[in-house]
């Protein structure tokens, strides 16, 4: 593999100011973000990426390669929970299980703007309209999960009050959000991008920046309870993710996806939620253990992406692309 993929990334400012949270942690320093900061910041992000697509998008129009792209990625959202609740099975319960497998079928927008940052960074195109796939990935691994959940626990009674968990997973904040601005940026198109282009673009980064020094306190304050979690998990945090990266990358291969839009499609893949399944399954499946499927996602899976994951499915892109 091609080190400097690695090192290009690490030494990017936003990843610098992970580790300096995660350092600010370990070194037991008083160093924290106000709580409604992080909220903040991640609206922001957001918001600037659902409208920037929604301006590419009116560019490019719903072509045969955007449908295909979103078929796709609605695919993997739903596949993605089965095969996994299957492997964590062999040592989970149903519940964790499900769980579990719903996380890693979701996607993570935080990595998805980290990798995008990383993309632009080397001068690397990509589509906006990728960031329809985000939305459309995020919410069917929640529903997925609890029909394994129905399937395989053994009280035939167990009911969900449907209505609230569709509209968990449907009409959550991070979702709402992302959408609306997507179909204003549709809306308003180029002329909109020039108003808000000094909002959305020109702090942009300094955001993003801000936020992974607060993802890095938070992920360094859940590694105690990978303790919890044992060889296992911690396994399955890297491997499926390579895995789910790996299966992402040839369905990309096999539609034509160009380099940039290939890379955050196996993101997407890759990634695992910490903020909209973790709320869904507190919700509806109080019997999974939250250590267990937020420790692993968010003090596992987020970290190994951001600082290796991403390079690693380049080098991959860049050895089959060619």
């Amino acid at each position: 593999m091609d080190i400097s993929l690695i090192v290009s990334n690490i030494l990017n400012p936003p990843i610098l100011f992970f580790f300096l949270g995660m350092t600010a942690v370990f070194v037991k320093s008083d160093l924290e973000i106000p709580a409604p900061m992080p909220k903040l910041f991640s609206l922001y992000l957001l918001f600037a990426i659902g409208f920037k697509g929604g301006v590419e998008l009116i560019k490019s129009g719903v072509t045969q390669e955007v449908v295909l792209t979103l078929a796709a990625a609605m695919m993997m959202a739903c596949v993605v929970p089965i095969y996994t609740f299957f492997i964590l099975k062999w040592k989970l319960d149903t519940y964790d299980a499900a769980a579990i497998a719903a996380t890693y079928g979701s996607i993570s927008a935080v990595t998805f703007i980290t990798a995008s940052a990383f993309l632009t960074e080397l001068g690397i195109a990509f589509d906006g309209y990728m960031v329809a796939a985000l939305a459309l990935m995020e919410s069917p691994a929640i529903i997925v999960g609890l029909i394994l959940v129905n399937i395989f626990t053994n009280d035939g009674k167990r009911e969900f009050s449907w209505p609230e968990v569709l509209q968990e997973a449907f009409l959550n904040s991070s979702v709402f959000l992302l959408v609306g601005s997507l179909l204003i940026g549709v809306l308003t198109g180029e002329h909109g991008w020039k108003v808000l282009e000094p909002f959305t673009q020109g702090l942009f980064y300094g955001v993003l920046t801000f936020f992974l020094l607060d993802m890095g306190l938070v992920a360094a304050r859940r590694i105690k309870d990978l303790q919890k979690t044992g060889v296992f998990l911690i396994l399955f945090a890297i491997l499926i993710p390579i895995l789910n990266a790996g299966i992402g990358l040839a369905i990309a291969k096999f539609i034509g996806m160009p380099r940039g839009d290939s890379l955050l499609f196996a993101v997407l893949c890759a990634s695992a939620s910490y903020i909209a399944v973790p709320a869904a399954m507190r919700m509806t499946v109080p019997e999974a253990n939250p250590s267990l499927y937020v420790s692993t996602a968010l003090a596992v899976t987020f970290p190994f992406n951001i600082i290796v994951g991403i390079p690693l499915y380049l080098y991959g892109i860049n050895l089959f692309w060619r």
